[in-house]
């Protein structure tokens, strides 16, 4: 299934150009689902049908829904009350009812997340779209399951799971409280549901697509996102610019917004596939409305960047990774080596990744940022490098 995630800076239009890019898949006869998570029902106002928690038909060939996380995040809750029980009783803890709980602070996001990942392994329907949140916390919620991942296998490795056997002896030996059966359990589910989203967000048929207004605050917002992705692996298939003014209009009083917008347009152009949609001079509504906006439609085009590592051995003497960084600046950038992870960060924006295993045989020997890419030199450790002839 084709996956296309949509996502651009806050009052940007992405969720209407979501909906006008599911519709146009619909007419073209792909089973399409649209998703968001937005409290608001910005997507149904767009499709002229109002979304929720179930799926809606929102016309032929496509289904539109909107995940309520008030009613997974109780549902989550519930089933952690039970399978703590006996701590809770052991504490004096009194359960929460159902009435009284509220989704904290970042449960939209894991339910989109959850929804992704049921709606992929469904395979009900041919193209996937989803309106991600605004660029900045869009990029947190791609970040979310590696970071979750990882941040379990710390607390929890396998190889203490593996041993979970021996807790009742490990724990009269140490004379501490081990974990619960049901902390490993629970560790296990997140981890195989969290590793269930990652594939689908890792999946070569899943792109990412960049919606913005062409305008200084839109350019500033693209080159963010850019690097953002870039530190992910990933970069925009294509960038919807929207609300383009008629260059007609550059005659009148419109004049300054023109000319911005024929800047920001020019900046894009070199390292982007733009898309231009007219501004329809209102907000659209509809089907009709969707339909005269001419968005992009689906393509082959994967939105996975490489990280190779080339042998320059012979010549000198090291192993180099390149990673792709458009619009890194050098002194923004930050190289950490722990163990066998390497922590990058590149102005804001922060990523852990685990080094090649060719790469945890050898030491840092120095990192450049030429034309975009950072390239990072290893050198062999003689300690764990084997013999070469």
């Amino acid at each position: 299934m084709r996956t296309i995630l949509i996502t651009g800076p806050g009052g940007s239009g992405r969720t209407t150009v979501a909906a006008a890019t599911a519709l146009a898949a619909a007419r073209q006869g792909t089973r399409t689902l649209v998703l968001s998570a937005d409290r608001t029902d910005t997507l149904g106002a767009a499709l002229g049908v109002a979304t929720g928690a179930a799926p809606v038909r929102a016309a032929p060939n496509l289904t539109a829904w909107r995940p309520d996380a008030t009613a997974g995040f109780r549902d989550d809750l519930a089933g952690f009350q039970e399978r703590a029980a006996g701590v809770l009783d052991l504490l004096g803890a009194s359960r929460l009812d159902a009435e009284e709980v509220t989704p904290l602070p970042g449960a939209e996001e894991l339910t989109l997340l959850r929804a992704l990942r049921d709606a992929a392994l469904a395979e009900a329907h041919d193209l996937l779209i989803v309106d991600l949140p605004a660029t900045p916390q869009a990029l947190a919620l791609l970040a979310l399951p590696e970071e979750l991942r990882r941040y379990l296998r710390r607390l929890l490795p396998p190889e203490r799971q593996a041993a979970r056997a021996l807790r009742p002896v490990l724990g009269r030996l140490a004379g501490v409280p081990m974990p619960s059966e049901w902390l490993y359990e629970t560790v296990a589910r997140w981890d195989l549901e969290l590793g269930a989203v990652e594939a689908v967000l890792a999946d070569r048929n899943t792109v990412v697509r960049l919606v913005a207004e062409p305008g200084p605050a839109g350019a500033d917002a693209v080159r963010a996102a850019g690097l953002a992705l870039a530190l992910r692996g990933l970069r925009p298939d294509a960038l919807v610019a929207n609300r383009v003014l008629p260059e007609a209009a550059a005659h009148d009083w419109l004049a300054g917004p023109v000319a911005q917008q024929r800047k920001a347009l020019e900046e894009w152009q070199e390292p982007y596939d733009v898309r231009t949609v007219a501004h329809l001079g209102h907000d659209p509504r509809g089907t009709d409305d969707l339909t005269a906006l001419a968005v992009p439609g689906v393509n082959d085009t994967t939105s996975t960047v490489e990280w190779p590592v080339t042998d320059r051995l012979a010549d000198d003497g090291v192993l180099v990774w390149h990673i792709p960084l458009p619009g890194a600046i050098r002194d923004d950038l930050d190289l950490i080596r722990r163990g066998d992870e390497l922590v990058v960060a590149a102005g804001q924006f922060r990523r852990i990744v685990p080094l090649p295993s060719a790469l945890r045989r050898c030491t840092v020997d120095g990192a450049a940022l030429r034309e975009g890419e950072l390239r990072i030199r290893f050198a062999p450790d003689p300690g764990l490098w084997p013999d070469r002839p």
